[in-house]
C-alpha cells in the first residue's frame, strides 16, 4: 500500500489521506436536506391537511381557483428571486402591475386599442419602468430599498393619477374568458399556467445554467470579488430590474383581464406577498443563495394556506398574522442553521485533531503554515 509523507510527522496511508470528497455530503443529503426541500414538504402536508380537514377544499374547483389567484405572485416571484440573490430588493412591482393595468384599460377601452397592442405598449412601458430602477441602483448606486420606495409611490401615483377613482370594465369577453380558461375541459388546471410554466423553465435555465446565472449568485455572495471574476456587476442588476418590470406589466395585464377591471389601486400590497414567498422559498435575504423551485413552492404554500383560512372563516388580519410568522421562521432557521452547522463542523474539527495527537498522525492541518509545506 502507497504511503503519503508529511515533512515533520509520519507517513500517511492513501486511506487516511483526507480530501475534499471526504468530507462532502453524499448527494441524497444535498438534495433533500435543504430548505426548499423543507417548503416542498410543508406545502404537501399542508395541502393534505386541507384536503382532509376542511369541508369543500377538496372539491374539483380548489387546484383551479388557487392557481388562477396566485398567477400573478408566481409570475412576479421569478424575477424577484433574482434581484433578491443580488443582494437587492424590487418594492415598485405591484405599482407596475397597477400602472400596466391602467394603460390597458385607457389603451382598450378609451383610445379603441385591441388588446394585444395595449398589452404591448403596457409591457414597454414596464420595461421603462425597471430600467429606471435598474440604471438608479446599477449605475447611479442608490440603494435599492430606497430607489424601490421611491418608485413604488411614483408609479402609483402614475396610475392613480391617470384615472382617478374611475374603473374600466368594458374588455372583450374573449379576452377575459381566456383569462379564466381551462387547459381543457373539465381540468383543474387554468391556461394561464402554460406561460408561468415556461417562463418558470427559462429563468430556471437562465439561473442555475448560465454564466449569467452564476454571475447574479456571485454578485450576492460579494459584488466586489465577482467583479474582479469577470461579471458585469452593474449590467447584471440592471437586466434583473428590466425582467422584474416586464414580467410584473404582464401580470398587469392577466390581473386586468381575471377580475375584468382597470383601477389604479390594483394590486395594492401585493409585493409584500411577493417577498414573503421569495424568502420563504429560501433565498436569503442578504442574497447569494435560493433557487425557484423552492419559491414557487412558497407561493404555492402561502396560496394554500390563504384558501384554506378562507374556507375555515378566517379575516385577513388572522391570515396575515400565521404567514408573517411563518415568513419570520423561515428568515430565523436559516440563520440558526448556519450556527448549527459552524458549531458542528467546530466540535468535527476539533475531534479530528484530538485523535491526530493521541494517534501521531495529522489528518487536518494545523494551520495555514502547515498546508503550505505539505
Amino acid at each position: 500500500m502507497s504511503t503519503t509523507t508529511t515533512p515533520g510527522g509520519p507517513a500517511l496511508s492513501e486511506r487516511e489521506t483526507r480530501t475534499y470528497r471526504a468530507y462532502s455530503r453524499p448527494l441524497w443529503m444535498r438534495a433533500l436536506l435543504t430548505r426548499e426541500f423543507a417548503v416542498i414538504f410543508l406545502l404537501v402536508a399542508v395541502f393534505l391537511y386541507a384536503r382532509g380537514s376542511i369541508e369543500f377544499f377538496d372539491g374539483p374547483l380548489t387546484l383551479y381557483y388557487l392557481f388562477l389567484e396566485t398567477a400573478p405572485i408566481l409570475l412576479i416571484a421569478l424575477p424577484m428571486t433574482m434581484v433578491v440573490i443580488t443582494g437587492e430588493i424590487d418594492l415598485s412591482v405591484a405599482s407596475v402591475v397597477g400602472l400596466s393595468s391602467v394603460l390597458v384599460g385607457i389603451l382598450h377601452v378609451d383610445a379603441g386599442l385591441s388588446i394585444p397592442v395595449a398589452g404591448a405598449i403596457a409591457i414597454a412601458v414596464g420595461v421603462v419602468c425597471g430600467a429606471f430602477n435598474g440604471f438608479l441602483v446599477a449605475y447611479v448606486g442608490l440603494p435599492s430599498l430606497a430607489v424601490t420606495i421611491g418608485t413604488l409611490a411614483l408609479y402609483r401615483g402614475i396610475a392613480v393619477g391617470l384615472l382617478g377613482t374611475e374603473a374600466k370594465t368594458d374588455f372583450p369577453e374573449k379576452w377575459t374568458d381566456l383569462a379564466r380558461e381551462r387547459i381543457s375541459e373539465g381540468s383543474s388546471y387554468p391556461l394561464v399556467l402554460v406561460p408561468i410554466a415556461v417562463l418558470a423553465v427559462l429563468f430556471v435555465l437562465v439561473l442555475h445554467f448560465t454564466p449569467f446565472g452564476r454571475g447574479v449568485f456571485e454578485i450576492g455572495l460579494n459584488d466586489e470579488a465577482a467583479h474582479f471574476t469577470g461579471v458585469d456587476v452593474a449590467r447584471t442588476k440592471f437586466v434583473t430590474f428590466v425582467l422584474a418590470g416586464a414580467i410584473s406589466a404582464f401580470a398587469g395585464i392577466y390581473f386586468t383581464l381575471y377580475y375584468g377591471s382597470a383601477r389604479g389601486d390594483n394590486a395594492t400590497g401585493m409585493e409584500l406577498q411577493v417577498i414573503a414567498a421569495v424568502l420563504l422559498g429560501g433565498v436569503s435575504i442578504f442574497g447569494g443563495k435560493g433557487a425557484l423551485h423552492g419559491v414557487l413552492a412558497g407561493v404555492l404554500l402561502i396560496g394554500v394556506i390563504n384558501s384554506a383560512m378562507r374556507l375555515e372563516g378566517y379575516t385577513v388580519n388572522v391570515i396575515n398574522i400565521v404567514i408573517g410568522v411563518l415568513l419570520v421562521l423561515s428568515v430565523i432557521s436559516s440563520s440558526l442553521l448556519s450556527w448549527v452547522s459552524a458549531l458542528t463542523s467546530g466540535r468535527n474539527t476539533g475531534l479530528l485533531r484530538r485523535r491526530s495527537a493521541a494517534t501521531g498522525k495529522r489528518s487536518l492541518p494545523e494551520n495555514t503554515h502547515e498546508r503550505d509545506a505539505r
